[in-house]
């Protein structure tokens, strides 16, 4: 007999689920993300809904086949600095190098520098040096590394990230500190050569210690789930998998810290790809705009990758989509403020929300809309209130719209009724999400006239005609579901595992026996990896890039893996 199927994307404002019910057919579900008085996990909430089950009452587990779930736990945490304490192994005389980084100064004119809190809580420097070219100059001092090990361990850090210089080839030394921390009882024990085994210690320890901060929190979350899904006949529970930074799905226990940044928005990008090709388009701009913050991204043919980025003030060198999100959603609050108006950074979230969600929130981008006549409380779901269960308020945003009215005019001298107010804020939100999407289209040399806008998220649909005239699109797509489309993504997307190893050697054909066996050793990895999840052989695809850069310069580019001639003709493109 067949089950229930629960896609589920856990955003900054609301939660999305689509659910595939056992006759095939699709069923939506939007709730607040957090709502503390009503319930204490959204997701799980909304299955039990859709389930018709009870608030006190247990999930049928027996009912259901699989949960597809992209979540922005692991972000929230990072954005927030709430992570697990983490103990950083260094080695000897490198106790800063992760804190001075490569001393880029992206804001020179600023006149107070706040610099992003360091991730990790202590430092232990560890005597032992492996060279370049794997010669040991320095044993380890086990010893030592155990005795210091041991105190932290005293002090309740129950995390650490290893991270050693030259480990990405030659790991023995890094091996051996987890072995050791794995006896002294640490639960959560990151090694720089397999998150991230790509060369600089910098890039690649970052990386490492943004898997031990995160994968804790991860791990506690994924139980949590886990465990409102156990089957009381002791049966195997229903397959849990979770959408990675790159756009595959993995299953639950194999879901890392490293992986889960861009976890809700990949699977956005997928959704949008798919749909879009239902209608013949394959160059598109994905525009999902959200509660929080608004994501955009480029697609022409093939999905965008970026193998190291900047997230909340932190490096990681991982592979992700290529996605530039703006703070411009739903939930961005509009302030007057100097005699001019801003709208965001900041958001109301889902608690408060905006002033129509009846927490005693801020006015916002979704409250300049239903002053305008765009939101119609009538239309809109009635999940608000104390019960779940009231319209929007549009009485209030009136209300409120007026006093800041008054308030500029008070100010300025300018008078504007308060639809013109709501219109002001709303002209510069979609300014913002035009100016995001002209950074990964227009500023890289593609002609967006020619694309389709594949407008979703909860707030697309309200602005992608507005968005589409600033930049020149003639094509706008809206797709049934695209208010909950980064969800239907999760139903949409693959299972998916990318292996990566720095090889470092000239393009030649003397070399390219070394990195074609490299490659096939990556490919055997992940084919095992997928293997252990379920997939067969037959529906194993692989997929064999280099990324080729010119001798003395930092930044690459992919080609596929061919002959020395075919990649150097595909890098000169």
């Amino acid at each position: 007999m067949s089950k229930w199927q629960f896609w589920i994307d856990r955003g900054g404002t609301f939660t999305d689920i689509v659910a595939r019910q056992p006759d095939g057919t699709l069923k939506t579900h939007k709730l607040l993300s957090e709502n503390p008085e009503r319930y204490k996990d959204a997701a799980i909430r909304g299955i039990a809904d859709l389930l018709g089950v009870a608030r006190e009452a247990d999930i049928p587990a027996d009912q259901i086949d699989a949960v597809k779930m992209g979540t922005t736990v692991g972000t929230n945490a990072l954005l927030e600095r709430k992570g697990e304490p983490v103990l950083l192994i260094v080695p000897q005389g490198l106790r800063d190098a992760l804190r001075l980084g490569y001393q880029a100064r992206p804001r020179i004119f600023d006149l107070a520098i706040t610099l992003p809190a360091l991730l990790y809580h202590q430092v232990l420097e560890v005597p032992g040096r492996i060279m370049a070219d794997g010669t040991e100059l320095e044993p380890l001092d086990e010893a030592v590394i155990r005795a210091g090990l041991e105190d932290t361990k005293k002090q309740g850090i129950d995390a650490c990230a290893i991270v050693l210089m030259h480990s990405y080839r030659f790991p023995d030394h890094e091996q051996k500190i987890a072995a050791i921390a794995r006896e002294v009882g640490f639960g959560q024990i990151s090694v720089s050569h397999e998150v991230s085994a790509l060369i600089k210690l910098v890039g690649r320890g970052d990386t490492t210690v943004v898997d031990a901060y995160l994968s804790p929190i991860l791990r506690r979350y994924v139980d949590q789930v886990a465990g409102q899904l156990e089957r009381a006949d002791g049966e195997a529970a229903p397959r849990l998998m979770f959408m990675q930074s790159n756009g595959g799905l993995v299953d639950a226990d194999r879901f890392q810290g490293k992986d889960c940044i861009l976890s809700g928005p990949a699977g956005g990008i997928v959704g949008a790809v798919e749909t879009a090709r239902a209608y013949d388009f394959d160059r598109i701009i994905s525009f999902d705009m959200g509660g929080t913050s608004t994501d955009v991204a480029h697609y022409d043919g093939a999905y965008e990758r970026t193998f190291e980025t900047v997230v909340a003030g932190v490096r990681m060198r991982a592979p992700m989509m290529s996605i530039h999100t703006v703070a411009a959603g739903g939930g961005s609050i509009c302030h007057f403020e100097g005699g001019r108006f801003r709208v965001g950074p900041d958001s109301a979230g889902a608690n408060p929300g905006p002033a129509s969600y009846r927490r005693g929130g801020p006015l916002t981008v979704t409250d300049c809309n239903v002053m305008l006549g765009k939101l119609q409380p009538g239309f809109f779901p009635r999940v608000f209130g104390l019960d779940g269960k009231q319209p929007l308020d549009a009485d209030v945003v009136r209300r409120r719209f007026a006093a800041m009215a008054a308030d500029i005019a008070e100010q300025t001298g300018s008078q504007r009724t308060p639809a013109e107010v709501a219109a002001g804020f709303l002209r510069i939100a979609i300014d913002n999400m035009a100016h995001a999407i002209r950074q990964v289209s227009v500023q890289r040399g593609h002609d967006v006239t020619g694309y389709a806008l594949n407008s979703f998220g909860g707030a697309g649909g309200q602005h992608a005609c507005l968005v589409a005239d600033a930049l020149g699109i003639e094509t706008v797509i809206l797709h049934p579901y695209a208010g909950v489309l980064s969800a239907y993504g999760m139903g949409l997307a693959d299972l998916r595992c990318l292996r990566e190893k720095s090889v470092e050697a000239p393009l030649a054909n003397d070399s390219l026996h070394h990195v074609v066996a490299v490659a096939n050793a990556l490919a055997a990895e992940a084919h095992q990896e997928l293997r252990d999840q379920g997939i067969a052989d037959d529906q194993i695809t692989s997929h064999k890039r280099l990324h080729l850069k010119y001798a003395g310069t930092d930044k690459s580019l992919p080609v596929a893996l061919d002959t020395v001639d075919a990649m150097q003709a595909a890098f000169a493109a």
